[in-house]
């Protein structure tokens, strides 16, 4: 066992070849400030540090899969692993600099994750916005 939590998020993370410093501390503000947790009445109101939940920041260069064509997914976008790490290493601190509780998997490692998915919220986050 590398990373587990009770309760809280898990983050799959995957890093580009043009993401940045400026890109981790854009996710670190917002993972943090989703208002995605229900409040007293059920609404969608309250943020991970509201709830005092914790992070499981997982690494996922295959989010960067690009499958429009062919059947083979390309991953020439994905970051290579020497600038991935600096930049998942830094979102990871980030995230703790902000008073939350972040536990991780091994980078580049092949991992076994299990998440039990309490709710229907899975949320894509971009700092290039381009969705």
């Amino acid at each position: 066992m590398v990373g587990k939590i009770n309760s809280g998020l898990v983050v799959f993370v995957g890093i580009s070849v043009n993401d940045e410093e400026d890109d981790c501390s854009y996710l670190a503000d917002k993972i943090c400030g989703l208002r995605i947790f229900e409040d007293s009445q059920g609404k969608m109101n309250l943020s991970i540090k509201e709830t005092r939940g914790e992070i499981l920041c997982i690494s996922q260069f295959t989010l960067y899969g690009d499958c429009r064509k062919g059947r083979r997914p390309s991953f020439f976008e994905a970051a290579p692993p020497e600038k991935a790490v600096i930049l998942y290493d830094k979102l990871c601190h980030m995230l703790r600099e902000k008073d939350l509780q972040v536990e991780t998997g091994r980078f580049q490692a092949r991992m076994k994750v299990r998440v039990d998915n309490d709710g229907p919220v899975t949320i894509l986050l971009d700092s290039q916005k381009n969705f």
